[in-house]
């Protein structure tokens, strides 16, 4: 039986990591990932090993604590059997370090793509600019990192139109409103609106936008969010709601865009709400006026309004995503 052992900071985790994990399963009868423990890391080892055992099911993920002296391989060495209880039979690593750090052990030593042939990536790069190296890095961890532009306003404002529209600019994903499918399958528009339903439609919103966010393309833009949800909560429940807003204390955004009341109302057959829509958009601004999150007004043509939301967004996108 042999126990084969990849050992590192996967901070975060990527194809490099994985091509060496894949390495070694194929090569060892088990394999046991050690992911270093180190508060200076902005990203946690839980985080990260959670990251590891989505990826690879097939391995056993460890969290060890940082010896914090990367050229100890000796102290390595020790720390890691104590550690594990056992010495590894084989060391899959893609540095030098490794040689010596196996050799403590007992073990072999493997040394997979030291040069990048094969995943022409290192985690260095990522950290410094997460979006530019985009293809490298996994669905699972990219939803943590996806720029996100959020479109809400009142209803019959033109979010839908503009979410859409800038998700073709930008060939990205986009998030729909779940509230207004859920609107659809009612097809009630005297339906008396319970506390729970708000809580439901902005948690499935959130686990929608968290999935397509690591199917974008490192910008994902929103239709809605559990924030809007909290004042559709108010409008029909006639207040707030602790449990909502605790679901939008969750939200991460980058930009708000919000469209402007001035266009006519378009009636859909689920739309209740002509009669409010100005006080409703006044509520978007004094909300959004209250949050740290830069946002945008945008009014006038689609055409218009499309420019508006693209020069923001291009000013955003010039922020480099590090980690």
């Amino acid at each position: 039986m042999k126990k084969g052992l990849v050992v590192g900071k996967f901070y975060p985790p990527h194809r490099g990591h994985s091509y060496l994990i894949d390495y070694a399963t194929a090569h060892s009868d088990s394999v046991d990932v050690l992911v270093c423990d180190n508060p200076a890391y902005r990203i946690s080892a839980e985080r990260r090993a959670n990251w590891l055992r989505t990826l690879h099911p097939n391995v056993t993920v460890h969290i060890i604590p940082d010896l914090n002296d990367d050229d100890d391989s000796y102290g390595w060495a020790q720390h890691t059997m104590q550690f594990l209880g056992y010495a590894p039979d084989c060391v899959f690593s893609s540095e030098d370090y490794g040689h010596a750090y196996a050799r403590y052990m007992g073990a072999e030593h493997h040394l997979v793509d030291k040069q990048r042939t094969h995943i022409p990536i290192a985690a260095t790069r990522v950290r410094n600019d997460v979006l530019k190296e985009w293809q490298y890095v996994h669905p699972v961890v990219r939803r943590d990192f996806a720029l996100r532009v959020c479109v809400l306003g009142a209803e019959s404002t033109g979010t839908t139109t503009l979410s859409k529209k800038l998700a073709d600019h930008y060939h990205t994903t986009w998030v729909p409103e779940y509230g207004r499918y859920y609107t659809e399958a009612l097809n009630d528009m005297g339906h008396e609106w319970h506390s729970q339903e708000f809580a439901h439609i902005a948690e499935l919103q959130q686990q929608m936008e968290q999935q397509l966010a690591g199917e974008s393309n490192g910008l994902l833009i929103c239709d809605t969010n559990a924030f809007a949800t909290r004042l559709w909560h108010d409008r029909y429940v006639g207040a707030m709601s602790d449990k909502v807003d605790e679901i939008a204390q969750k939200d991460r955004v980058d930009l708000y865009i919000l469209t402007g009341d001035e266009i006519p109302f378009v009636q859909d057959g689920i739309r209740d709400g002509e009669h409010i829509r100005h006080d409703m958009h006044g509520k978007f601004i004094a909300e959004l006026a209250q949050t740290d999150t830069p946002y945008i007004q945008v009014r006038g043509s689609v055409a218009g309004r499309l420019k508006a939301a693209t020069a923001a967004i291009d000013t955003l996108l010039q922020k480099r995503v590090t980690i």
